[in-house]
C-alpha cells in the first residue's frame, strides 16, 4: 500500500496579503511541533509540498528529523482566489457547481484537476512509499472529494479551521482503501 500524509498548513499570518509568501503565524510555527510528533515513529520516503511558505514550513520540521528534502509542485498551490471569494455565499456557489468560479478565480474544478494529476504522478512513481505532502484546505478538500464524492461543502466547513490538519489516505494503485484523521488542530480559520 501507498500511504500519503496529506498535512494541511498550521495557521498562517492573514494580515500579510501575498498569498505565496504568507508565513505562519507563531502559534503556527510552534504547532509544526506537533505534526513532527505525528509521524516521529513513521518512517517517510517522499517529502512534497505546495511552494506556498506556509505549507512548505508546516511539514519542514518533519521532513528535516527523516532526513528528506522537500520537493515542490506549482500545481499544488491553493486554489487562486478571486475578490470577495472567501464567504458563505461563495462556498455554496464552489461546492454546488465546481465548475464555477468568480471571474478572477479559479473553480474547484480545476485546481482538484492539478492535484490529482500530482497525486497519479506520486503514485506511479512511489509505489508502496510513505509520502508527506503539504497542502493548504481548500485543495485538499478537492482531492478528498475526488476519491469520495460524498466529501463536499460540509466537508469542506468541517476542515476550514484544522491548522493544522493531516490525514492519511492508503492507496492500492490509484484508488483510495483507507482515510484515517492523525492530527486535528483546530483555529480560528481569518482567511
Amino acid at each position: 500500500m501507498t500511504n500519503i500524509y496529506f498535512v494541511r498548513h498550521a495557521q498562517p499570518l492573514y494580515s500579510h496579503s501575498d498569498t505565496a509568501t504568507r508565513p505562519l503565524t507563531d502559534e503556527g510555527e510552534r504547532d509544526c511541533a506537533e505534526v513532527v510528533k505525528v509521524f516521529r515513529d513513521i518512517k517517510l520516503d517522499h517529502a512534497i509540498s505546495s511552494p506556498y511558505v506556509r505549507s512548505y514550513n508546516t511539514i519542514k520540521a518533519t521532513a528535516e528529523e527523516h532526513g528528506l528534502k522537500i520537493y515542490t509542485d506549482e500545481r499544488l498551490c491553493e486554489r487562486k482566489k478571486g475578490n470577495g471569494s472567501n464567504n458563505m455565499e461563495m462556498f455554496k456557489k464552489r461546492w454546488t457547481d465546481m465548475s464555477y468560479c468568480e471571474a478572477d478565480g479559479e473553480c474547484l474544478n480545476d485546481l482538484q484537476k492539478r492535484n490529482i494529476d500530482v497525486i497519479n504522478e506520486l503514485l506511479a512513481e512511489h509505489k508502496d512509499e510513505n509520502i508527506i505532502l503539504g497542502t493548504h484546505g481548500t485543495a485538499l478538500s478537492t482531492i478528498l472529494n475526488y476519491y469520495d464524492n460524498s466529501f463536499g461543502l460540509e466537508g469542506f466547513l468541517r476542515i476550514i479551521d484544522f491548522l493544522p490538519y493531516v490525514v492519511r489516505c492508503g492507496f492500492e494503485g490509484n484508488k483510495m482503501i483507507e482515510k484515517e484523521e492523525l492530527l486535528i488542530i483546530e483555529k480560528v480559520y481569518n482567511g
